[in-house]
């Protein structure tokens, strides 16, 4: 096999690939003897006419394509490995006419990982952000612990309020005519959560126990069944039961019920410092997001378009892998959302090129403070990824590659990158829109 590397523009290369015409007359044969048993020839039994007659009958080029379907992939793994280049995407083959008795030829073009040129980095400004958790913010906190405590109770001496669930049977029609989805029996609708259509749940307030109803309503211009879309819609009802929710009292004892605190005093103290930490985790999670962004935006790289449709081929892997484990095929998905793979790779561009940029960037400033990361921090992430697998931490060792283990040590090099951007970072009074607008007048004056 011989090599010849060509530099293109734009972080490419083309990787001119060439196998001896010995090897490729082996492939040849190899796709022959793979082959004759699905093939017949008048005057031969089935998978015994001989390579030359199934070529004259069929063309000399009959087994070109297996031939170099089966090179291909240990040829170009050799050649790259070969050419030192650091490729970061799938090659885009192309293979030269092939001509009997001759060398095998093809081309790959391939993207290559851009050299990063870093700016400014470290002491970078990012609005201070002030960390404050309101009473109101706890006592929100307080009633979703009640709605989690709460119970259903029966009504049975009055007539449907707002807020009522109603247990309700209803037929619509639309012009007297049925329509899909407009029937249900014992149905448990929460009067005024606007679940339905508009206008539908106020007029069941005042309806009693038993009672049949006939609600009139349109259906939105914006439906999404268009056939029902602007339509005049009446609902037959039928209230069949009323019940409320009904929440505990925030009090001593709600406290000792849900948590480890004998007052609600203490238990709202507790709630407000967990709101806390979770504002400040928030918190450094946009400073580290506005850091990375500025850190991106100062230095300069030239993202090769193949390396982000790479990507992108990743990222919908996922979503499918995702989307897959709920019971939902790519195909159903596009034809629910009336989507389509093209459309969705188009949508993911802008992401992908964010995730290089970033990863890059990162991976250059790591490189540059030599921030490097030991057996020994190593062995800690796995212990980590052991637990979340329920693994022995040596077996999972065991089980990976030099490769796996240098891309979590990149990874581990990445967020201390991060972390050390963002705590080199200096934090800035926000700038008061008044301010700003007095600054941004007077320079336009200058």
């Amino acid at each position: 096999m011989s090599l010849q590397v060509e530099k293109l523009e734009k972080n490419m290369a083309k990787l001119t690939i060439e196998v001896s015409a010995e090897d490729f007359e082996k492939a040849v044969q190899a796709a022959y003897l793979k082959n004759k048993g699905r093939i017949t020839l008048p005057g031969f039994r089935k998978g015994k006419a001989p390579r030359a007659m199934i070529e004259k009958m069929y063309g000399t080029g009959v087994f070109y394509e297996d031939a170099a379907n089966a090179l291909i992939p240990e040829a170009y793994a050799k050649a790259a490995d070969e050419s030192g280049l650091d490729i970061v995407a799938q090659p885009s083959i192309s293979v030269e006419p092939i001509e009997k008795g001759k060398p095998f030829v093809f081309t790959a073009e391939v993207a290559l990982k851009p050299v990063v040129t870093l700016g400014e980095y470290k002491g970078l400004e990012v609005e201070k952000k002030v960390i404050e958790v309101t009473e109101e913010e706890v006592n929100a906190a307080v009633d979703r612990e009640r709605e989690k405590n709460s119970r259903m109770i029966d009504i049975e001496d009055r007539t449907v309020e707002n807020g009522d669930i109603v247990k309700l049977d209803f037929d619509g029609s639309v012009d007297g005519v049925p329509f899909q989805g407009g029937k249900a029996e014992n149905y448990d609708l929460t009067i005024g959560s606007g679940s339905f259509i508009p206008g539908f749940e106020d007029q069941l307030i005042g309806a009693a126990i038993g009672e049949e109803k006939e609600v009139n309503v349109t259906f939105p211009e914006g439906y999404h069944a268009k056939e029902l879309a602007g339509k005049a819609a009446v609902f037959k009802c039928k209230v069949n039961g009323i019940k409320v929710k009904e929440l505990p009292e925030a009090d001593d004892e709600f406290a000792k019920e849900v948590s480890e605190f004998e007052t609600i005093a203490e238990y709202k103290e507790d709630l407000k410092k967990k709101l806390t930490e979770q504002k400040e985790k928030a918190a450094n999670a946009e400073k580290q997001g506005v850091v990375v962004t500025k850190a991106v935006e100062n230095a300069s790289m030239e993202i090769p378009d193949a390396m982000v449709m790479e990507q992108v081929r990743r990222m919908m892997d996922d979503f499918a892998r995702r989307i897959q484990s709920q019971g939902l095929s790519m195909e159903q998905y596009f034809q629910f959302t009336g989507t389509t793979a093209a459309t969705m790779a188009e949508q993911m561009k802008p992401e992908a090129l964010k995730r290089i940029q970033n990863s890059l960037v990162l991976e250059a400033i790591a490189k540059t403070e030599n921030i490097e990361v030991s057996e020994e921090r190593l062995d800690e992430e796995l212990a980590k990824m052991a637990k979340m697998y329920r693994m022995e931490a040596a077996k999972l060792k065991e089980m990976m590659s030099d490769r796996d283990k240098e891309q979590i040590k990149n990874d581990i090099a990445i967020q201390e990158a991060v972390k050390m951007i963002t705590d080199a970072a200096k934090e800035v009074e926000a700038v008061k829109e008044e301010k700003a607008e007095e600054e941004k007048t007077e320079k336009e004056a200058e």
